[in-house]
């Protein structure tokens, strides 16, 4: 089994924010499968599709982003998944927009989704693919991650959401994390 989780926050008012590319790019992969997010369960919406015989779950916490951890640990544990069979997707105001870097652990940097995934799992030790969003314009962090990207970011950013999808379909498709990490990690 494979669980991908896009993190991000529930509701239209966030729905196009920096901090939902988690969110896109599940949502984007549900389309690809022709599946919906019609399953609701410990306080997330996950869809399912078969990717080779094996089940794939994409995931959307609805706890909004600080509290991540407390839907995804519970559906970890409920479907048996296992620490190499989790990849989450978000924002990463460290990565210019169009930017992206997929990594095997490490710290929250700062993130508060992370945090609250690094709380309830107890280990950093989880794969990851991290979308560039960029850094506050003299704005406030919280303003800026709760703001839609501009005119100017948002192709470079649907453009690695598309690259995201296709590391995570090789993944998905059996490909070793390291593997598709060193081959994403080189395109930009």
């Amino acid at each position: 089994m494979k669980m991908i989780v896009g993190l991000g926050n529930p509701g239209q008012k966030y729905s196009r924010t920096k901090h939902n590319v988690g969110f896109m790019t599940v949502d984007r992969m549900a389309a690809a499968h022709n599946v919906t997010f019609s399953h609701s369960q410990f306080e997330a919406n996950y869809a399912t599709y078969f990717e080779n015989g094996e089940k794939v779950y994409l995931v959307k916490p609805q706890t909004f982003m600080n509290e991540s951890g407390r839907a995804v640990k519970p559906l970890m544990t409920y479907y048996q998944i296992q620490m190499d069979e989790l990849m989450i997707v978000y924002d990463d105001m460290d990565l210019v927009p169009g930017r992206l870097r997929l990594r095997e652990h490490g710290s929250a940097g700062g993130h508060n989704g992370i945090k609250s995934l690094i709380s309830f799992l107890r280990t950093a030790d989880f794969n990851r693919v991290r979308i560039g969003t960029g850094h506050p314009e003299k704005r406030s962090v919280v303003d800026w991650v709760l703001s839609p990207f501009s005119a100017e970011a948002q192709p470079l950013v649907d453009q690695s959401i598309d690259t995201a999808i296709d590391a995570l379909e090789d993944w998905t498709k059996g490909a070793d994390f390291m593997q598709v990490m060193n081959q994403y990690n080189r395109k930009g």
